[in-house]
């Protein structure tokens, strides 16, 4: 009877790793029929990775370069988009303003998930009067204007690439932690989360190991549509002036500069805004096209 109550929680046990190994299997497979509405918008999105990352290896002048010889110049030799109202070429500064706004767009979500997935997974595991406190917390953040928050960051810590990080990040934490606090709660009563219990596994080892695993998935696709909100939320900041500061670029910076000059020379405002959209754009189909791959693929697994 031992051996059979031993084999029986074993099996418990070993069950999420079976799902998570179908589940792999699964979306590999499906991964090759998403379609043209994910291949036509992750082409896009990795020549602009590729463009920002390599930024410095592209021969372009500095963003901050001043060319006295074409001041508000439309496309030229050398200047392949022109340059802006001070003379700096706007493809180097699109392309630089770019590594900025992507790294807020990805580095925000990931910072508010991340905390935000520890306080959901701690009030989903231990319920009771942790689960009450973290859920006053919560109330009581999302109860402050997010405007509030930034304008708070921003004059007290400056404008730097950091800071905007991570008073975007602080944004993304009340929701994360719900998702994460539900799904904790769906599958903190598993069975192979009792048998892990009843194996004398430390709470660390149940959290990381058996919880951790199983919730990944919404969180990933909450990420997937934070990260296109983080980016036009960054460009509408700095509209504001609550960005990163001058020379550094960013497509909202340029944008807030090319409106000084609308009406003589709309393409100083008119390029950056397109850019901004198609990734913004292409962010939103991919994430689409993830989040109906992982939702099709679990129920098959299921």
């Amino acid at each position: 009877m031992a051996d059979v109550s031993s084999s029986n929680r074993g099996t418990a046990q070993a069950k999420p790793e079976i799902d998570r190994n179908a589940l792999a299997i699964a979306l590999h497979r499906k991964s090759r029929s998403f379609g043209p509405f994910f291949w036509i918008p992750m082409c896009w999105l990795i020549l602009v990775a590729i463009a920002c990352i390599f930024a410095p290896f592209w021969g372009l002048p500095p963003a901050d370069e001043i060319d006295w010889a074409y001041i508000q110049s439309p496309p030229v030799e050398g200047h392949p988009l022109g340059t802006d109202n001070l003379g700096r070429d706007m493809l180097s500064r699109i392309i630089w303003g770019g590594r900025v706004s992507l790294t807020v767009g990805f580095a925000a979500p990931f910072i508010g998930v991340g905390l935000g997935m520890i306080l959901g997974m701690i009030a989903g595991y231990y319920r009771g009067w942790a689960d009450e406190v973290i859920g006053i917390l919560i109330d009581a953040w999302l109860a402050i204007p997010g405007l509030v928050v930034l304008l708070l960051f921003s004059v007290v810590f400056g404008g730097s690439l950091f800071m905007v990080c991570v008073s975007l990040g602080l944004l993304f934490i009340p929701t994360a932690a719900r998702i994460t606090r539900a799904a904790t709660l769906n599958y903190s009563g598993r069975e192979f989360v009792l048998a892990a219990k009843a194996m004398g596994a430390s709470d660390f080892r149940i959290l990381r190991k058996e919880i951790f695993p199983n919730i990944i998935w919404p969180l990933i696709a909450f990420i997937l549509i934070d990260i296109p909100i983080a980016i036009v939320i960054e460009g509408a900041l700095s509209f504001l002036g609550l960005s990163v500061k001058a020379p550094t670029p960013s497509w909202g910076g340029i944008i807030a500069e090319g409106r000084e000059v609308l009406e003589t020379m709309p393409h100083i405002a008119m390029y950056p805004t397109i850019i901004m959209f198609l990734t913004v754009l292409c962010f939103n189909l991919v994430g689409d096209a993830i989040r109906r791959r992982l939702a099709d693929v679990r129920e098959g697994a299921i």
